[in-house]
């Protein structure tokens, strides 16, 4: 059944918001410790770790800056300084260190992805995954073969997420961005968000999952949402890239109340 506009903003504002706003790290110094670097330098731990993962994960983070924006010339000067900020988060302790910032690590496709997490774990000895990693698991443990897009990102960083899915065996039947370089003030909102999956979904000839992609958008509240109206799992940056990390550092992925992948995990 179609999920009214009331019933959206109702179903949406359920979720109680846990700030994570000024924090170097949450957890207990007993749990093992998720590394997270993000795409800004100054960035706090996202909300949604210890709303989806409350007990049994410690998480750290760091940025490496990304004055050039979301575009391709502004993730090639901000890559050389991903490897110098994940060694000193496992000097800090990360057990695990997970590359945020999906266009980050899609831009130059899955084989760059894919090297890039090998360079981490050699300089650190540490295990290592990608948020854009974390679409992939999603979109794998939905069982999805034909997936629609919807994006924060310009139509050249949208068709650059459209090539990696593809290398990983997804059909992309369809791909809508929000052509941002730069996400300003406002114009990201749950009600703007849910409407551009709603979107990217009708536009797809009935896809079998919808990814959500950029770290930036705040989507948790809306996977549920989404899934009402939709029918389909929804896959988001920022959750399934936390979903596949937490998976990678040997704790139970799974969390209840979230949308099917979560579910599944």
């Amino acid at each position: 059944m179609p999920t009214s506009r009331r019933d959206f903003v109702r179903i949406a504002g359920a979720a109680t918001a846990v700030t994570a706003l000024g924090s170097p790290a949450l957890g207990f110094a007993n749990d093992p410790a998720l590394g997270l670097i993000f795409p800004p330098k100054d960035y706090p731990i996202p909300p949604d770790a210890r709303r989806l993962y409350p007990s049994g994960v410690e998480f750290l983070g760091d940025g490496v800056g990304l004055p050039g924006g979301m575009t391709v010339e502004g993730y090639e000067e901000a890559i050389p300084r991903v490897v110098p900020v994940a060694e000193a988060l496992a000097k800090r302790g990360a057990k695990v260190i997970s590359v945020f910032g999906s266009s980050l690590t899609f831009y130059k496709g899955a084989k760059f992805n894919e090297e890039l997490t090998q360079r981490v774990t050699k300089a650190t000895g540490m295990p290592a995954t990608t948020q854009s990693n974390g679409l992939v698991d999603g979109l794998r443990t939905a069982n999805a073969k034909r997936v629609a897009v919807a994006t924060a990102y310009t139509d050249i960083v949208t068709g650059r997420l459209k090539v990696f899915l593809e290398e990983h065996g997804f059909e992309v039947t369809s791909a809508k961005g929000l052509g941002f370089e730069r996400i300003p003030e406002g114009a990201a909102t749950q009600e703007i968000l849910f409407k551009l999956g709603v979107d990217a979904y009708a536009n797809s000839r009935k896809a079998d999952a919808l990814v959500m992609s950029c770290g930036a958008l705040r989507t948790l509240d809306l996977i549920v949402p989404l899934e009402k109206q939709i029918a389909v799992p929804v896959v988001s940056s920022t959750p399934h890239g936390l979903m596949n990390g937490v998976r990678l550092l040997g704790v139970n992925p799974r969390a209840q109340g979230f949308g099917m992948v979560f579910a599944r995990a």
